[in-house]
C-alpha cells in the first residue's frame, strides 16, 4: 500500500514544478523584454532562446539550491513538526507562491517568484511549528538581497551606460545600434543563463529540502544538500518550458513601458543585471531576477533625465514587490491550515 508520505511526495514535486511552470512565465520578460522592446529578436524566437539558456543554466551549480533548502528547520533532524506536517508546508508555500506569481502576470506585474516562494513556505512554516522552526540568518541573507538587488542593477547600469557612452561618443547612431544589436543577442542569453542559475535552483531546493524531510534522500546537516539530477533536469524543464510561453504583458511593461530602449541600452541593461546576478549565484543568495533587471532598466533610463522615466509605473512594480511577501505568507499559512485539515487524514 502507498504510504501517506509517498504520496504527500508527489504531491510536493507536482506542485513544485507547476510553480517552476509559473515563474517562468512572469520571469521570461527578464531575459528578453529589452532584446524584443529594440527589435534585435523577434518575440518567437527570443523567448525559446530564453527557455534554451534557462534550461542550460539550471543544470550549473547548486549554491543556491542549497540555501533555499535551509529555509525552515524541518527533517530528520529536527522535531518541530511531523514528516507529514513538513511536507504540507512545502505544498502550501509552493501553491501561495504559484497562486501570487500567476496573478501578477495576468496583470502585467513583473514580481520576485522568489520572494513570492519564501514568503509561502514562511507563513505554512510559522502556521505549523511557530517562529521557531525558521533559519534566521537565510531568511536575513534573502531579505536582504531583495533590497540590494534593484539597487546593485540600477547603480551597476547607470555607470555602465555612462561609460559606454563615453567610448562611444564619436560613433554614428547606425553604426551604434547595429554592433549593440548583435551585442544585445549575447546579453539577452547571457541573461537567460542566468536566470536558470538563479531561479530554477530555487525549486531544486525545495524539492531537495522534501525528499530530507520525508526520509527519502539522507543528508549530513554539517554538508550542503545533494541536488540529484532527475531534480535538476525536471525543474530545468519545467521553468524553461514556462519561460518558452512568454509572459507578454510583463514583457510590454519592462521592455516598452519603463523608458525608451534601444540596442545600446538593452545591452547595457541586460549586461549589469547579468552580472549582478551571477555573483549572487557564486555566493548562493537567492537573488529575484526581476528585482535586478527593472533596477538596471530604470538606472540606464535614468542616465538620460528623470523625465525619460515613467516613475508612476516604477512605483506600481515597487508596490507589487512590498506586497509579495505579506500576501504570500499569509496565503502560506491559510493555504497550510486548509490542507493540513485535508491532507492528514488520508
Amino acid at each position: 500500500m502507498i504510504s501517506t508520505l509517498s504520496v504527500l511526495l508527489v504531491i510536493v514535486i507536482v506542485t513544485a514544478l507547476v510553480f517552476d511552470f509559473v515563474n517562468g512565465w512572469n520571469d521570461s520578460a527578464n531575459a528578453i523584454a529589452t532584446v524584443v522592446a529594440t527589435r534585435v529578436m523577434s518575440p518567437g524566437v527570443a523567448v525559446m532562446m530564453a527557455a534554451a539558456l534557462n534550461l542550460i543554466g539550471a543544470m550549473v551549480g547548486t549554491e543556491v539550491a542549497d540555501t533555499m533548502s535551509k529555509i525552515i528547520r524541518i527533517g530528520p533532524n529536527y522535531n518541530f513538526v511531523t514528516q507529514e506536517a513538513a511536507l504540507i508546508i512545502v505544498v502550501a508555500g509552493l501553491l501561495s507562491a504559484s497562486l501570487w506569481a500567476g496573478l501578477m502576470t495576468m496583470f502585467g506585474m513583473p514580481i520576485s517568484g522568489s520572494h513570492s516562494l519564501i514568503g509561502g513556505v514562511v507563513g505554512a512554516g510559522v502556521a505549523a511549528g511557530g517562529t521557531k522552526i525558521l533559519v534566521g540568518a537565510t531568511i536575513k541573507k534573502t531579505l536582504l538581497a531583495m533590497l540590494f538587488a534593484p539597487a546593485m542593477g540600477f547603480i551597476v547600469a547607470y555607470f555602465f551606460y555612462v561609460a559606454l557612452i563615453w567610448l562611444t561618443v564619436k560613433w554614428k547612431p547606425s553604426t551604434m545600434n547595429r554592433t549593440f544589436g548583435k551585442l544585445q543577442i549575447i546579453s539577452a542569453c547571457s541573461m537567460g543563463f542566468t536566470h536558470g542559475t538563479n531561479d530554477a535552483q530555487k525549486v531544486m531546493g525545495i524539492i531537495t529540502m522534501s525528499l530530507v524531510a520525508g526520509g527519502f534522500q539522507s543528508h549530513d546537516p554539517g554538508q550542503p544538500f545533494v541536488v540529484l539530477l532527475w531534480v535538476k533536469v525536471i525543474c530545468a524543464l519545467a521553468i524553461g518550458l514556462g519561460t518558452a510561453f512568454g509572459g507578454w504583458g510583463v514583457i510590454k511593461t519592462l521592455g516598452h513601458h519603463l523608458t525608451k530602449l534601444g540596442p545600446p541600452e538593452g545591452f547595457a541593461a541586460e549586461t549589469s543585471a547579468s552580472m549582478v546576478l551571477s555573483a549572487a549565484a557564486i555566493f548562493g543568495v537567492p537573488t529575484s531576477s526581476t528585482h535586478t533587471i527593472t533596477g538596471s532598466i530604470l538606472g540606464l533610463g535614468a542616465t538620460r533625465g528623470m523625465s525619460s522615466v515613467r516613475w508612476g509605473l516604477g512605483e506600481k512594480i515597487v508596490l507589487a514587490w512590498i506586497f509579495t511577501l505579506p500576501s504570500t505568507i499569509m496565503m502560506g499559512g491559510v493555504l497550510y491550515w486548509v490542507l493540513s485539515k485535508l491532507l492528514l487524514r488520508m
